[in-house]
């Protein structure tokens, strides 16, 4: 077996099992994304050959890999969540949670109509409410950038920009 399919197969195992359910993961304490994260960077030491005390880890998950940290795979899904839901391929029920501020009466005079941001309920509680799609969606999407809003990409050009944006943090 050759590097790239053990990398295929391990990113393919691995990142199956971080990203499931992983939206469910938005505004958790930073010790639980921080096990994830080591998860990560085991697997990457598997592709990569190296010990667990080597330098250079982090910018291979990143450089060669392209893995997002957990905390940026989390934030990746629930934009693309909130991005099928505003092209109408998501279920239903979660129309309700993503409203475009220039679509609620009283507010279409707002400059954040005219920046396609999406209304978002008061959070009551502290530690739970804005972990909830209603709250943790909308406020992740109007943290974008204006060229992933507005234009009419396709899920996958979608996908592919909001990557390359998380990217530019690192």
């Amino acid at each position: 077996m050759d590097d790239d399919s053990v990398a295929t197969l391990v990113h393919a195992f691995v990142a199956s099992r971080v990203d499931y359910c992983g939206s469910l993961l938005i505004g958790v304490q930073r010790k639980t994304t921080d096990k994830l994260q080591r998860v990560l960077n085991s697997a990457a030491r598997i592709v990569s050959n190296t010990c667990t005390f080597d330098r250079g880890l982090t910018h291979f998950r990143r450089s060669q890999l392209h893995w997002l940290d957990v905390v940026d795979r989390v934030r990746f899904r629930v934009c693309v969540q909130v991005f099928r839901r505003l092209h109408k391929m998501a279920p239903k029920y979660l129309s309700t949670y993503c409203q475009p501020v220039s679509g609620i009466s009283g507010r279409r005079h707002l400059r954040s109509a005219d920046r396609g941001h999406l209304d978002f309920p008061r959070v009551k509680l502290a530690s739970y409410g804005g972990r909830s799609f209603a709250y943790a969606g909308p406020s992740n999407w109007n943290s974008l950038p204006a060229y992933l809003k507005y234009s009419s990409l396709s899920l996958s050009s979608f996908k592919h920009h909001l990557k390359t944006y998380l990217f530019s943090f690192y």
